[in-house]
């Protein structure tokens, strides 16, 4: 059986025809949007993103995600390495997973 590929050229085709029609309120802009993100997962990955419940994550969690030490995960985080930035939770450090995991994703080769 032949696989067939989702290209870039389609997913640019399909955020052109839809937008409108979230716009209008036809479908929600979140749907939208997460619909253009599977489409972009398939075409430069071969597979949707996977579904994630969002939730905020420490330094070391994120290191552990990453598969690096605690300390340079914050030494390349101080050098601007991650694309994904801190949020603040009171005085604590925080990531979003859903960005890291969007970072490992597009790291993979």
């Amino acid at each position: 059986m032949n696989e067939v590929r989702i290209s870039m050229t389609t997913v640019r085709f399909f955020k052109r025809i839809m937008r409108p029609v979230a716009e209008e309120g036809i479908i929600s802009l979140p749907e939208y949007n997460e619909a253009i993100s599977q489409l972009t997962s398939l075409a430069e990955h071969g597979i949707p993103k996977p579904a994630v419940i969002p939730k905020l994550l420490d330094q070391q969690e994120v290191a552990e995600m990453l598969g690096i030490s605690h300390s340079n995960f914050k030494k390349l985080e101080a050098e601007g390495a991650f694309p994904f930035k801190r949020k603040m939770v009171g005085s604590a450090v925080r990531y979003r997973n859903t960005d890291v995991i969007d970072y490992i994703i597009s790291s993979e080769i």
